[in-house]
């Protein structure tokens, strides 16, 4: 992306030149629009992580048998 020994300033005008080609690429009007489509994707595939995960885990809770869950609370040293 950038080579090592380029100023700030050079990095800036790598950073806007491909930012560009970025929306030109994607047709967004702007770099601001581009910028907030990427950020919504990346909540977006964040979220689908947690859900993914979330399923995984009840999943996992319905092989759980609850007496036996109760149970174990019940000899647990602490109040619950």
């Amino acid at each position: 992306m950038t080579a090592s020994g380029m100023t700030s300033v050079s990095v800036s005008f790598e950073t806007r030149r491909q930012l560009n080609s970025m929306k030109a690429m994607d047709d967004y009007r702007s770099i601001d629009d581009l910028l907030a489509a990427l950020v919504k994707q990346y909540k977006v595939l964040r979220m689908k992580g947690v859900v993914d995960n979330l399923r995984k885990r009840l999943s996992e809770l319905e092989d759980m048998d609850a007496e036996a869950l109760v149970r174990r609370l019940a000899m647990s040293p602490f109040p619950v």
